[in-house]
């Protein structure tokens, strides 16, 4: 909206929601509001869609309840030559016709249409740009503000046997033993809460994740455990008894398959860790990466997600979600007693941010409805005049971009089956975490 105003363009309305109107003010020539259905929002500029080729530049038509004015016809009448009957061309007529409607005599100046190419793209870039910068702001704020539990390799406390069926906690029996279990290598090496670990066999760690990896293949194998305790280093040798855990596809699905690992049996003491401002832009370039990939990806995943639906297949956990599984994760989220408040924030911050990031990527595509298709547009009419300029010709005329509409409406179809198929499988398959 507001580059539009910046460039003269009347911007009829500014709507949060969808659907009926539930309240509305007229600010000078926009009306603000707020929509029935709270699934986004829209700014309705006039002159969206500009005449064809050979047609009237505007629409004369003051009331719109009276019958079509012989201006009104004559453009029915050239549009249905020029597109030559059918479905589609009645599409594309009707949206031309109620563009052209909404533009004023004397208005044709401020419509989108009459703008010049790099204004068409500041304008309609405005709505992701929007998403991009809110995911930047919320990024930060996550990231360098709140900060996030990582565990280290300080001991918060030492499970004394060995997780199984009966025994998941790792808990000792009442009488002080692992009965009908394995006593764990943390328990039988004494080590206690405030230790730090250090290294395993020589390998030096400097984060928990080293830990699992440096005990991966020694189930049932001697380790050397060096570990700091009151300022002193201490080492120890013990066999790391096995431990049976699941093995996970990339996808975050279970196969079905189990691998043994070696077993310590300390639970990690856990810092909040925040970010430098200097390391964001690196952050959130990285996030446009991931986001680009997830959306190549999509159209697979999204098969993935309707084969959940209609068979046994498991849901993959990095699978898309609707609005209803954005609601059952913040769910999940605010629920789990054992989160920190400060870990809640940052994964409300991060789930939101990462939800703009993939409005603003998605709506980049360069395709109707989505902004993308305007911006395709610009940048055609753009580069051609300046083949023009370079050749010169006079300068062609702002691009069709109505003709698109048919491609929009395949588009939109797509878009709500998928929003239905999701739907349902968050109702019957839901992610959980």
């Amino acid at each position: 909206m507001v580059p539009a105003k910046k460039f003269g363009l009347r911007v009829s309305e500014y709507m949060i929601g969808f659907g009926p109107t539930l309240w509305s003010r007229v600010r000078g020539e926009t009306e603000y509001g707020l929509k029935a259905i709270p699934l986004g929002g829209y700014v309705r500029l006039i002159g969206m869609f500009g005449p064809g080729k050979n047609q009237p530049a505007q629409l004369v038509k003051t009331d719109l309840d009276s019958s079509p004015s012989q201006t009104e016809v004559e453009l029915d009448d050239d549009l249905e030559d020029e597109d030559g009957g059918g479905f589609f061309s009645s599409l594309i007529d009707g949206t031309r016709q109620n563009s052209l409607r909404e533009i004023r005599p004397g208005e044709e100046s401020r419509a989108l249409y009459n703008l010049s190419a790099p204004k068409k793209f500041i304008v309609m870039f405005g709505g992701p740009f929007m998403n991009f910068l809110i995911a930047c702001i919320l990024f930060t704020i996550a990231c360098v503000f709140v900060g996030t539990s990582v565990p280290t390799t300080g001991v918060a406390a030492v499970v004394a046997c060995v997780p199984n069926t009966d025994n998941p906690t790792g808990i000792e029996s009442t009488d002080g033993t692992c009965a009908d279990g394995v006593a764990s290598a943390a328990h039988i090496a004494g080590l206690k809460s405030g230790d730090k670990l250090l290294a395993v066999n020589g390998a030096q760690l400097k984060a928990w994740e080293d830990l699992a990896t440096a005990v991966s293949s020694l189930a049932n194998k001697p380790a050397v455990l060096k570990f700091e305790r009151d300022g002193q280093v201490k080492t120890v040798t013990v066999i790391l008894p096995a431990r049976e855990i699941p093995v996970y596809d990339a996808a975050g699905a279970d196969t079905g398959k189990t691998q043994l690992v070696g077993f310590v049996g300390v639970r990690p003491h856990f810092t909040n860790q925040t970010d430098s401002i200097g390391s964001m832009p690196s952050f959130i370039w990285q996030q446009v990466k991931d986001t680009g990939s997830a959306i190549l990806s999509f159209p697979k995943a999204a098969v993935g997600m309707a084969q959940t639906v209609f068979t046994s297949k498991p849901r993959a956990a990095e699978g898309p979600v609707s609005v209803i599984g954005i609601g059952q994760i913040s769910g999940q989220i605010a629920s789990d007693q054992g989160v920190t408040t400060t870990d809640k924030t940052w994964s409300f911050l991060m789930m939101i941010a990462s939800l703009n990031m993939f409005l603003f990527m998605f709506n980049l595509l360069p395709v109707l409805p989505l902004d993308g298709g305007h911006l395709s547009a610009a940048l055609y009419e753009g580069v051609r005049r300046q083949i023009a300029r370079l050749r010169r010709k006079p300068l062609p005329g702002p691009v069709d971009t109505v003709r698109m509409m048919p491609v929009a409406y395949v588009m939109g179809v797509l878009l709500i089956g998928l929003s239905i198929i999701s739907i349902v499988a968050d109702l019957i398959k839901p992610i959980t975490f």
